[in-house]
């Protein structure tokens, strides 16, 4: 019994730890994706999401973002950056991530919306913008695909 405990006490870190590092292969910090944006010549694809709470931001996440087809286009197109606000506790982020997320909120998303998927150039300017969109990841190419200027 012991062992099991113990075991779905690793798993449960696991997962929280999971939760707080936003999607694999996802940056958490904006400086960083502006460098690693400027260094590969590409855009960054910037969502803001509530992974614990908002119900399109789930969906848009499994439908899209988890897609295989997804990743092949995002990797040769962009650096992805998540910017998470959940609310419950067990998926609290750090002090300093959470004023990062803020002051991102500020100023790429005033409204509050969420999903938003905003696309930034090289130098942080709004390419545009997208909320959920049903359809899945290859409607959601074609509907980032637009915003190309």
């Amino acid at each position: 019994m012991k062992k099991i405990i113990l075991a779905l006490s690793f798993l449960f870190m696991a997962l929280l730890v999971n939760a707080q590092k936003g999607h694999d292969g996802w940056l958490t910090n904006y400086d960083e994706a502006l460098k690693q944006v400027k260094a590969e010549n590409k855009k960054i694809l910037m969502v803001f999401s509530g992974s614990d709470w908002c119900r399109p931001c789930i969906m848009l996440s499994k439908e899209v973002f988890q897609k295989e087809v997804f990743q092949k286009y995002a990797h040769d197109h962009y650096i992805l950056l998540y910017v998470n606000f959940p609310r419950k506790s067990a998926n609290k982020l750090s002090s300093e991530q959470q004023k990062h997320n803020d002051n991102l909120a500020a100023k790429f998303n005033k409204n509050g919306d969420f999903p938003k998927v905003v696309v930034l150039n090289s130098d942080g300017s709004i390419v545009g913008s997208l909320g959920y969109e049903a359809g899945g990841a290859k409607n959601y190419i074609d509907k980032l695909n637009t915003l190309e200027p």
